[in-house]
């Protein structure tokens, strides 16, 4: 005797030799029709696309590799100029006032209520 798993009773329950196979009334096969395609225009094949890039922006690492490699003692987090040191400070501000949010409300939550 052959069983299957119910999933309506959740437990085993007898069954054909086929269906004790299949489980859950899955069906081995192959679809009868190729899926469509999902995008609308097909793929180019690397072969067509050749070995060219197509990026019209300026090359910048060279100019980058300059500055961060200069050595000037000067933080590489900060080397770009005022940007920079503004974005660090701005982090610093919200950094350190968090931390004395989280303080007075750690402080506040260990007062007995009145």
């Amino acid at each position: 005797m052959y069983y299957k798993f119910s999933g309506v009773t959740q437990k085993l329950t007898g069954s054909a030799h086929l269906a004790a196979y299949t489980p859950q009334g899955l069906r081995p096969g192959v679809p009868a029709e190729p899926p469509t395609m999902i995008f609308a225009t097909p793929t180019k094949v690397v072969s067509e696309a050749g070995s060219t890039v197509e990026y019209m922006g300026a090359n910048r690492v060279p100019s980058f590799q300059k500055i961060f490699q200069a050595q000037d003692g000067i933080p590489v987090h900060l080397k770009r100029g005022l940007s920079d040191r503004l974005l660090y400070r701005t982090t610093m501000a919200l950094t350190v006032g968090g931390t004395l949010y989280c303080l007075v409300a750690l402080y506040m939550a260990a007062q007995p209520r009145k």
